[in-house]
């Protein structure tokens, strides 16, 4: 029998007392005032009583995802313990938070504060599900929902939750507060913020219940810039205007452009794959034209290698394991991929004809998406991720804690997946030999997995197109997802290429695409986004742009007043060569070539069809591992294996001293010293030496006892060893 101490018999008085005022108090609702109760205090969070199992018998849904389950929890489970209707007074609901039993949680609630007295209410009315015409909870705000704050100072934020019924409630104390960047900005549980003396953004996100509001906090450098040191700054397209509008808000200024030989090694690079030969930056570099940058990128965008290099990039994301789904099943995928980038296939003709993909797997390579993911939720998070850049993973099994989406969401997304039909012998890893047909079957279904209810296909948001019998749910799916009216298309693309290009993203990670996750440029991803719609989702135009930019020209050096910024492109970022990219300009400044299993003989690294191809050098430097599933994105961080196989490894070291390479080669020639010298700093730099660089190479030459040829591989191998060659500056 439960005996309550002689606390407790105190609290029950004191409850007792104030039965009589319940008539006098506002009505409690369970979803608009009590559940905002279980959320502020991490109750159904999912350290407690949230996760999977709930804790110590007692489980409530994530978030207060589910009021119906909630209720039923607390109404019904337990014997009436938690809610006691004959004795409300002795209810754990009320007695645990405020450590009147003993709590795992600890003391949540003061006995005298506004959230156990709402608590209080709900109980002595007879915790009633809803009260009559309660209205719903339909978005939040908050003020400021921007804010420039000088150093050291500090911000109270005010969250405001909106009805159905037009009215609005000041939410802030039953609101959680986060920072994306609180070494920039921190915040405090009340809402106060607080900054710090480091220059930048910080993206304040408000949350109550499933609705999220978010305040982006800039601190700006100390002291004034000129207006004119922005407005002489060059405007050579829309990237320009919105990169010098951030600056000017953080008082940051921008580096000078980059030196001509940067420029050059950089867009090649970041276009076609490789560095330039000797020859093609002599002749960059000896150009007096006052647009050959413009010119160069034409150029590049036309050669072959544009295509391999990309296609490379995004092989990453969408290509399987041949060992789960077959070789020949591969080979044909990277090949379909391949021949789009060819093309210059339009992106969302891409994204349709992969979305919604039949035919055999041998002869359309494009249905080798619907082989290896085979059931609808493994689909549902794929396409949603890649080409929409939302991340539904997370409500599959509940509301998605950062944002709108909820299990109905994420199910009747998957629904369009529903009816995908197979025929053949289907996967037998490691082996699947043989071909597979994917068509549209008759039939099929997605059950939500809480209701079993059957769902029906729909969008994620907008309009839900008309679904006929006879058409095929991916036809519709495909059309929705590539509309002109859907952002989140076109920006996730935006965001890729620009990362690609940029070294970061203006969203970090690139397929995260969310409220709380806002990113460092909102203008800026806009109007590249509406460019790339308005010129036909043309990816070619798309990095033409981004690279004509003065933006993307900028030295990486930095000056007194951008050296702390990393996010705004007051200045280039380095970044570290891809593994294919520093394999196939090494072979190309030492004259060699690469022999691969399963490849033709002459066959780029980045022309390689899978990854299990063996390289120890490919793997060295971050390609992905081929067990696991794409989207599969690499790491730019340098590593010690790295540092160590570039100084060690015996297939570098043959490159570099074959006989038929160019270290022998340039030995054989009469070239004076130092036009052997430049031609390896053009080769391998895409610049001339100094003064002083090309004395000091000489010299090496002029050595009692040296070896012409010795001397050249020498140097050759110290250069291809050095932060210059391995990073793109």
């Amino acid at each position: 029998m439960f005996r309550p101490s002689r606390f407790l018999v105190l609290i029950g008085l004191f409850l007792s007392s104030l039965r009589s005022a319940v008539a006098e108090s506002p009505a409690v609702d369970f979803e608009l005032d009590v559940q905002p109760i279980f959320t502020k205090f991490g109750c159904n969070a999912g350290a407690c009583h949230g996760k999977q199992r709930g804790q110590n018998g007692f489980q409530l849904s994530l978030l207060a995802f589910d009021p119906d389950f909630d209720f039923d929890t607390l109404a019904k489970e337990s014997r009436g313990r938690r809610l006691s209707p004959s004795q409300p007074e002795q209810s754990l609901l009320l007695l645990k938070p405020i450590g009147a039993v003993p709590h795992g949680g600890g003391k949540r609630l003061e006995p005298s504060g506004p959230d156990f007295a709402t608590l209080r209410n709900w109980v002595l009315a007879g915790t009633p599900r809803a009260i009559p015409n309660a209205p719903k909870l339909e978005r939040i705000s908050v003020d400021p929902s921007d804010a420039v704050l000088g150093a050291n100072s500090q911000k109270a934020l005010k969250v405001i939750a909106h009805y159905s019924n037009a009215t609005t409630r000041d939410v802030t104390r039953l609101s959680q507060f986060q920072s994306n960047e609180s070494v920039i900005a921190a915040v405090k549980d009340s809402g106060l913020i607080s900054t710090n003396t480091i220059t930048g953004e910080s993206a304040v996100m408000a949350r109550y219940m499933n609705m999220i509001a978010v305040c982006t906090v800039s601190v700006p450098l100390a002291n004034e810039v000129p207006k004119e040191i922005y407005d002489k700054l060059p405007r050579k397209n829309l990237i320009d205007e919105q990169v010098w509008q951030k600056l000017a808000r953080l008082r940051l200024t921008a580096s000078e452009p980059a030196l001509d030989h940067t420029f050059l090694r950089r867009v090649f690079i970041d276009i076609i794959g490789r560095v330039p030969t000797a020859d093609e930056a002599k002749q960059f570099l000896d150009d007096p034209s006052p647009n050959k940058r413009e010119v160069l990128v034409d150029h590049l965008l036309a050669q072959p290698d544009y295509a391999e290099h990309w296609a490379n990039k995004w092989a990453d994301l969408l290509r399987p394991n041949p060992y789960h789904v077959g070789i020949k099943s591969v080979l044909n995928y990277d090949a379909w991929i391949r021949d789009a980038f060819r093309k210059n296939k339009p992106y969302d003709q891409f994204v349709r004809e992969l979305v919604s993909a039949k035919g055999g797997t041998w002869r359309n390579g494009s249905t080798n998406m619907f082989r290896n993911r085979r059931e609808p939720d493994e689909l549902t998070t794929i396409v949603s991720q890649l080409f929409l850049g939302i991340r539904l993973e997370c409500a599959k099994c509940h509301h998605h804690p950062f944002e709108k989406w909820a299990q109905d969401d994420f199910y009747s997304f998957a629904a369009y997946f529903s009816r995908i039909g197979r025929k053949g012998t289907g996967i037998s890893a490691p082996i699947s030999g043989s071909e597979e047909y994917v068509f549209t079957g008759k039939s099929g279904q997605v059950l939500h997995p809480g209701t079993q209810k059957v769902m029906e296909p729909r969008p994620l948001f907008g309009n839900s197109p008309a679904l006929p019998p006879e058409t095929d749910p991916r036809d519709v799916l495909a059309a929705w997802i590539t509309s002109r009216d859907n952002s989140f298309f076109a920006q996730v693309m935006v965001n890729r290429v620009w990362m690609d290009l940029m070294e970061r993203g203006l969203v970090e990670p690139v397929d995260d695409l969310r409220a709380s996750n806002p990113p460092s440029n909102g203008p800026l991803l806009e109007a590249l986004a509406i460019d790339f719609r308005d010129n036909g989702y043309d990816i070619k135009k798309l990095i033409r742009r981004i690279t004509t930019s003065h933006v993307y020209g900028l030295s990486s050096v930095p000056n007194d007043r951008n050296s702390s910024d990393t996010r705004n492109y007051s200045r280039h970022y380095r970044q570290r060569l891809r593994g294919e990219v520093l394999l196939d300009s090494i072979s190309q400044i030492t004259g060699t070539t690469d022999t691969f299993a399963a490849a033709a003989p002459g066959t780029l690294a980045k022309e390689l069809w899978t990854v299990r191809i063996e390289s120890l050098f490919l793997d060295a430097f971050g390609r992905p591992d081929e067990n696991q599933d794409p989207p599969c994105e690499r790491t730019s961080e340098p590593t010690v294996v790295q540092v160590l196989h570039l100084m060690n490894s015996e297939n570098l070291y043959s490159k570099v001293t074959t006989d038929n390479g160019v270290a022998a080669q340039l030995a054989k020639t009469e070239l004076p010293t130092a036009a052997v010298v430049e031609s390896l700093y053009l080769s391998i730099y895409s610049r001339r030496p100094t003064e002083a660089e090309s004395k000091t190479a000489v010299a090496l030459f002029v050595a009692e006892g040296v070896v012409r040829r010795q001397v050249i591989e020498d140097l050759m191998w110290a250069l291809l060893n050095t932060p210059e060659f391995v990073f793109k500056d």
